[in-house]
Formats: C-alpha cells, sequence, structure tokens
C-alpha cells in the first residue's frame, strides 16, 4: 500500500478530523474499488462506487437545505439510508434517520420536533437526474429520477466539521412516551470504530452478516465498523431466520452480528442443521444474551479451518456489548474466547476505554459490593443532549458529564458490573423489589420456554405483582402452575409470577426489543 494509505489510516485510527461527512471519501482513498456491501437481492458497490453515490447525494442536499439543518431520513431500511446519512453530512446538514416501520403520524412528529428543514422518503428525491445514468444502490434498481428533476451540480467537497459538533440525531423507539432525540457528535460516532481501520483487511478473507435497522444505533455503528475496517458485508434489508442461516453457510461468512432475539429464531429455525463452521466471530448486543444460548452459537462456528484439509477446529469467539443510542453504541463488551465461556450472562463486561462505569445510589454515591444501584457511564460516546428538551437532556446528564443510564446494576466481584434490568422494569412488590431481567433468565432456562417477558401489574394489596408473558419453544407445552412450580424452586417467593399467559409472539421494537407497556397490555386483554 501506498505511503499516502498508511498515513490516511493513521490519522482516521486518532481521529484526526473524522467527521461523519469525509468518511465514505477518505476509506475509498485507502480501499478504493474493494466490495463495500452486497445487498440480498441488489447490487455490490465497491468503496469507491459508494463515495461517487455519497458525493452525488450530498449535491442535492446541499441544494436543498442550509448547513445545521435537520434532514429527516424516511427510508427504507436498506444500505442506501445510511449512505444518505453520509451524504446529509457531507453536505454540512445533519441527518435524522428514522425506523422504517414508522407510521405517517410518527414521522411527522419527529419532523416537528427536529424543526426538519427535508423529509427524504425515497433515495431517488437525493440522487437527482444522475439517476438516469444507470446508477444502483443498494436496493439493485436503478435510481430513476423524477421527471421534472435537474441535473444535480458537481459534488463539492465535504466542508471542514469539528468532530465535537452534532453529526446526527437519533430518536428512540418512543415506546415509553414521546421520542427524543439524541443529539450525537461526530467524536462520539467515529471514536469507537476509528481503531478498526488499521485492521489487516486485505490479508483475510472476511465477510460481515447482518440484517439490523440502519437508523437504530446498533445498525449504524455497526455499518461505520466494517466499513472503516474494510470488512465487506452482505446486508439483509429485513432480517429472517431462514435467510440469514443461508447467507452464513452458503456464502461462507466470518462474521454475524445481531440482537438475542435474532439468535433465538435462528436457533429455532434449525442452526444447529447448518454447517457454520466459517463463523469466527458472533457479536450480540441492544438487550441481554442468554448464557446459554451464546454458548449454543460459539460451539457451531470455529476458531480456524486447517490448510490444505478443509476441516474446522476449535469454537468461535462471541462478543457481547452493552451500550444505547444516549452513548453512542457500545461502551462495554464481555468476550468468550475459543474454549473458554461468556463471563456471567448478567454482566455487561468491562469498560471499552476510555470509558468509565459507576454504580450509583439514591444519594448520588457509590453503592457498595452486592447492592442494586443505577449504572452511570461517563466517554467520549455520551450524548450532548435531546434536541430541542432541556429539561429531560438535565434529568439524564450530570453538570459534570456522567449519564443516568436508567439500568439497574450492582458490583460483584473484581469490580465486575452486573446488569439487573431498566430502572422501569422493576417491580416494587410490597417492600421489595424485583427485578424482571432476573425472573426473566429463571424461566428461560424452562426446556419449554423460548423467551419470557416479565412485567408488573397493579395490586391493591401489595402495589405490583410480577406476571410472565411466555413464547414457548417450537413443539414444547407447559402450564402455568409448572412454571410458577419451577420458578419457586429458582426464586424467592415475592419475585414469582403470579399470571402466565403464552401469546404466539411478542411485542417488540424496530430491533426486537420486548415492547413491555404493549406486553401489560396482553394481560388486560
Amino acid at each position: 500500500m501506498a505511503l499516502s494509505g498508511w498515513s490516511e489510516r493513521v490519522m482516521l485510527a486518532a481521529g484526526r478530523n473524522a467527521t461523519l461527512g469525509s468518511l465514505m471519501d477518505r476509506l475509498a482513498a485507502i480501499h478504493g474499488d474493494r466490495r463495500l456491501v452486497e445487498e440480498a437481492g441488489g447490487a455490490e458497490l465497491s468503496f469507491r462506487q459508494a463515495a461517487a453515490r455519497v458525493a452525488t447525494m450530498s449535491s442535492t442536499v446541499a441544494g436543498r437545505v442550509s448547513a445545521g439543518d435537520r434532514v429527516v431520513l424516511a427510508l427504507p431500511n436498506t444500505y442506501d439510508l445510511w449512505l444518505a446519512s453520509l451524504a446529509v453530512s457531507r453536505a454540512g446538514a445533519i441527518p435524522v434517520p428514522l425506523n422504517s416501520e414508522l407510521r405517517p403520524k410518527e414521522i411527522e412528529l419527529v419532523a416537528a420536533d427536529a424543526g426538519a428543514a427535508w423529509v427524504v422518503h425515497t433515495t431517488d428525491e437525493m440522487l437527482g437526474a444522475t439517476g438516469a445514468t444507470g446508477a444502483t444502490g443498494a436496493t439493485g434498481a436503478a435510481a430513476a429520477p423524477a421527471p421534472t428533476a435537474a441535473p444535480a451540480p458537481p459534488a463539492p467537497p465535504a466542508p471542514p466539521a469539528d468532530p465535537g459538533s452534532v453529526a446526527a440525531i437519533f430518536y428512540t423507539s418512543g415506546t415509553t412516551g414521546r421520542p427524543k432525540g439524541a443529539r450525537l457528535t461526530h467524536r462520539a460516532l467515529l471514536g469507537q470504530v476509528g481503531a478498526a481501520v488499521l485492521f489487516p483487511s486485505v490479508l483475510r478473507n472476511d465477510e460481515a452478516v447482518f440484517g439490523l435497522p440502519l437508523s437504530h444505533i446498533m445498525g449504524f455503528v455497526a455499518a461505520l465498523g466494517f466499513a472503516t475496517a474494510g470488512i465487506p458485508v452482505f446486508f439483509l434489508p429485513h432480517f429472517r431466520p431462514d435467510e440469514a442461516l443461508d447467507a452464513l453457510e452458503l456464502r461462507g461468512a466470518s462474521v454475524f452480528v445481531g440482537v438475542p432475539a435474532m439468535y433465538r429464531l435462528m436457533d429455532e429455525a434449525g442452526a444447529q442443521d447448518r454447517d457454520l463452521s466459517s463463523v469466527r466471530v458472533w457479536i450480540s448486543g441492544a438487550d441481554t444474551m442468554p448464557a446459554e444460548l451464546a454458548r449454543k452459537f460459539q460451539a457451531m462456528g470455529a476458531a480456524a479451518t486447517l490448510p490444505g484439509l478443509g476441516r474446522s477446529v476449535g469454537e468461535a469467539a462471541f462478543v457481547e456489548g452493552y451500550g444505547m443510542v444516549e452513548t453512542g453504541g457500545g461502551v462495554a463488551l464481555k468476550m468468550a474466547l475459543p474454549w473458554l465461556r461468556l463471563l456471567p450472562g448478567d454482566s455487561v463486561g468491562v469498560p471499552v476505554p476510555p470509558n468509565r462505569l459507576r454504580v450509583v445510589g439514591d444519594d448520588g454515591r457509590d453503592v457498595p459490593a452486592g447492592q442494586v444501584g443505577e449504572l452511570w457511564v461517563k466517554g467520549p460516546g455520551v450524548l450532548e443532549g435531546y434536541h430541542g428538551d432541556m429539561v429531560t437532556t438535565r434529568e439524564v446528564l450530570t453538570d459534570d458529564g456522567w449519564l443516568r443510564t436508567g439500568d439497574m446494576a450492582r458490583k460483584g466481584a473484581f469490580g465486575m458490573i452486573h446488569f439487573a434490568g431498566r430502572e422501569k422494569d422493576v417491580i416494587k412488590r410490597g417492600g421489595y423489589s424485583v427485578y424482571a431481567v432476573e425472573v426473566e433468565g429463571a424461566l428461560e432456562e424452562h426446556p419449554a420456554v423460548a423467551e419470557a417477558a416479565v412485567v408488573g401489574l397493579p395490586d391493591p394489596r401489595v402495589g405490583e405483582v410480577p406476571a410472565a408473558a411466555i413464547r414457548l419453544a417450537p413443539g414444547q407445552k407447559v402450564s402455568a402452575e409448572e412454571l410458577a412450580a419451577w420458578a419457586t424452586e429458582r426464586l424467592a417467593a415475592y419475585k414469582v409470577p403470579v399470571r402466565f399467559i403464552f401469546p404466539e409472539e411478542l411485542p417488540r421494537t424496530g430491533t426486537r426489543k420486548v415492547r413491555r407497556a404493549e406486553v401489560k397490555a396482553l394481560f388486560k386483554d
């Protein structure tokens, strides 16, 4: 590689002037015509082609909005959504990528809250008449312009930007109320993936498979990380377990990224009957990963393939990250290397430098080991604030920059921090606190249970009582009485659910997290 290429890598790794808007131009200079992405049912794009596509879209954006304006990207969940976000940033504006499952009124609500200068519904709007040349996006369809579209002017270079300025606004899913827009800086988004540019991708034959929503922080940062590392991806716009397994097996992919619900679905779809020995690394995030399920997938992958023999040996690594949109992605991780098990299933792992973690009581002081408190995070990825909402910003950010996550945790041995559930998922039964995640873990150990969602139901005597919605494993049956007895053997009496229901599916967000408010409604029905 030319000296200039290595220089560019070092500067990116060090975070020198790294911004969303300049990223694809810089990566194209490093990786050139190497493959960036192939989309299921769509076309391929090289780094150079993607940079040209981003530049074209940025010209249109620059002609429509001013620097600092917010641009809402209400686009389908294709790789173009991610490229469009880079294009908006390249034009000096601020992208607001949205979940493709949102309804028109929900999009209107976000656009009003963000004070959007433009709401984009199709990539064609950003490509202009240049789409007529036959350039294809990750969707694979020719990007035809609107009949009245004028040719886009030549794309100017990305304007200089302060890495500490706001790069994008990510709106929370809004499952507990009005969506809030987390303002994340360039440093927050690129700081955690910049070092990936030093990955020796030219010496390896890796490919990553994932089908996460690119409007959510985990999917967005995954795309950032793989692109920066030069690892090509096979992207699934709509996650389906059979299609994911097909891609891993037939393409010989080496990396898979998903949320725990996706792993459950692939397990139920017969993952153990597939040849997944090409997978070297499994990655999970956004929710607590059951340790037993992680070990199962770890055994399906392999550490290496013996040259000339085609025989795989060892187990894959399994990496689990902890983070949220307010932290700009992962701030802690735990890793199981081949032949080694993960840390305890409820552990959030170790902080990713330079992030710091604390477990804090109601008095604002660190709690002793073994006691439950709120997890606080401090690091470069922490949000600048919520867009247009200083009241909520002051509620979650301390004066010295600590983020109150709303997650409950406790300190264990050797300084390890263990997850105890969301603050709002603590069920107050009489004088006792019942942590939903603990009860769910106990129930999911039952062989008939694929997934459990525990919520608190109002009770006139003790305030709240735990209740469990159970999604059964395929072909399994179990009664409420049997599950209550199972839980009684493993949990204190006050933690045992008093009601059980058995829906075929649990209500979920775009990232497959369970919507607890809607689970409660199932009990009313």
